[in-house]
């Protein structure tokens, strides 16, 4: 049965553990055990009341010691509007193993199939970045290009914050939250799902990923393609994992791998069909990687299943445009590179044992038609959820000045009269 509440403000923050403080950052960025986030929002507690108070984490690097980087990090809490240092400490992170940049990015690449405007575009983007660029044509699951291949059909990598995509689905299907409706997140904070979405607020998604429990969690998150081939007969594609124990309590259960998608790992390919599934308004396609051009001419769309979102998806798609649109969105810095038409998407940042990742996930609704890109970073300190956006501006800007968003021409067939004349 499903649970539905159905008071103004929902009161599922109270499914935290009893007398345990709520600590979940609202930025992309997570802690690790050698990592501290950047921005937070605590919870203390006075005479057996919790309220919420903002907690700033400022961070500088200092030099590097063995394989590990050391960092003074500052813990600044506001009670009652005053800014008050709490703690100073050093924090040790190591160093991440694999680079940020990669002067052989497309080594290996199959790219006779793929569409020679869009590829180039996004090679462009890319840069000598060290990470992948993907790009799905969302009504037929046809992979326009793909960039860095060896990266892209990887086994992936946590998701971080874009698994939030996937859980804010669950959520509005099992008729636990609306995209207005205010979720208490401890005292006098709360917030709604298009805020959420486009803030990346990590205490919205812990508290509606305990409302869900893991089995539905994990329910949803196979039916939109975790833990399963999201191509159809691409060469090398390896697969996720979708775990099938929840994360230990002690490392933050199920909120945590709502919130950061740990213990998951995703891969592009995963990632970009879901958000195409989104796009097209339901239908979730086998991903298809032509890898010559008669295979590009004789191509067919190949239907994984439909996922019953259709009437849920517009519930979503405020917050996504709101990560791009807003002044404070996570994904603004796309629009430092591009304005021309509406783009909807979702950041994610993490780190593991030092190495920085950075996605973007979004669809485009340009005049030609919608497009779905995936761009995921990794490797030392700067790979974000932004920097990947900001790539993303890039490469749609390279689009545009190739004219490849220009309406197509809509070809007429004259009409002949009666008699064939």
């Amino acid at each position: 049965m499903k649970l539905r509440i159905a008071c103004a403000t929902l009161a599922i923050g109270f499914l935290l553990c009893s007398g345990a403080a709520l600590a979940a950052t609202t930025a992309t960025t997570k802690k690790h055990a050698h990592a501290a986030s950047s921005t937070s929002h605590a919870v203390s507690h006075r005479s057996g009341h919790a309220t919420v108070s903002h907690a700033r984490i400022a961070q500088t690097r200092t030099h590097a010691v063995g394989k590990a980087s050391v960092r003074a990090a500052s813990t600044v809490v506001y009670r009652h509007g005053r800014r008050v240092v709490v703690s100073r400490r050093a924090v040790y992170e190591p160093k991440s193993a694999v680079s940020s940049f990669n002067p052989n990015l497309t080594m290996g690449d199959v790219v006779e199939g793929e569409d020679p405007v869009v590829r180039a575009a996004a090679i462009e983007a890319l840069g000598n970045m060290n990470g992948t660029a993907l790009a799905i044509d969302p009504n037929s699951g046809r992979i326009l290009a793909m960039v860095n291949q060896k990266l892209a059909l990887s086994a992936g990598a946590e998701p971080c914050s874009t698994i939030k995509v996937a859980v804010a689905l669950a959520g509005l299907k099992e008729g636990l939250i609306t995209p207005d409706m205010q979720v208490n997140l401890g005292g006098r904070y709360s917030e709604n799902l298009t805020h959420a979405l486009a803030h990346s607020v990590n205490a919205y998604f812990e508290v509606l990923g305990r409302a869900l429990g893991f089995e539905r969690v994990k329910h949803y998150a196979n039916e939109f393609g975790l833990g399963e081939l999201a191509g159809y007969n691409i060469a090398g594609e390896q697969l996720g994992v979708y775990p099938d124990h929840e994360l230990p309590a002690a490392d933050g259960g199920v909120g945590r791998m709502c919130s950061f998608g740990e213990s998951i790992s995703m891969t592009p390919l995963q990632l970009g069909a879901l958000v195409s599934a989104i796009a097209n308004g339901g239908t979730l396609y086998y991903l298809q990687h032509p890898t010559t051009q008669t295979e590009a001419a004789v191509f067919q769309p190949q239907v994984k299943r439909v996922l019953d979102i259709q009437n849920v998806i517009p519930q979503v798609m405020p917050g996504m445009l709101g990560a791009v649109d807003f002044a404070d969105g996570t994904a603004r810095s796309l629009r430092t590179n591009f304005v021309e038409f509406p783009v909807l998407g979702k950041t994610g940042t993490c780190s593991n044992n030092g190495t920085h990742y950075g996605w973007f996930v979004s669809y485009g609704n340009s005049p030609a038609g919608k497009i779905v890109t995936v761009i995921f970073l990794n490797g030392a300190r700067g790979m974000a959820g932004p920097k990947a956006a900001e790539l993303t501006g890039e490469f749609y800007r390279a689009m545009q000045e190739r004219n490849y968003f220009a309406p197509k021409p809509v070809e007429t067939v004259p009409l002949q009269s009666a008699g064939g004349q």
